[in-house]
């Protein structure tokens, strides 16, 4: 990871623990350029988190084109992958986000029915 990228995640860490009252989810999306598809997740996880989340997030959106290094240091082995570094537990969702269930019960805002 660069010095930048380090600083960045510092950032949103820092400003996630600094509203303990209110959850802040902190998510990073991996795109493989912008193709249909990623179009697609990307705005698909927009409106989820807006609807759901709306003030409490911070959503970082990575083309693993122009950066495909960070896709062996995460373990990417799929793209779209959405992914939920805090609150923890971490968690993975592999797809378009199209099933905005799906998406919710995986970032644990929704439990399985």
């Amino acid at each position: 990871m660069s010095e930048e990228q380090v600083h960045d995640s510092t950032e949103a860490f820092e400003r996630a623990l600094a509203s303990p009252r209110e959850e802040r989810y902190v998510l990073r999306l991996y795109v493989t350029g912008m193709t249909p598809k990623s179009a697609r997740a990307i705005a698909n996880v927009k409106t989820i988190c807006e609807e759901h989340l709306k003030g409490r997030y911070d959503l970082e959106v990575i083309d693993l084109y122009q950066r495909p290094q960070l896709a062996e240091g995460e373990q990417i082995i799929a793209a779209p992958t959405l992914i939920k570094d805090l609150p923890l537990p971490l968690k993975r969702v592999i797809g378009d986000f199209s099933n905005a269930e799906r998406v919710l019960v995986g970032l644990d805002l929704r439990r399985k029915t």
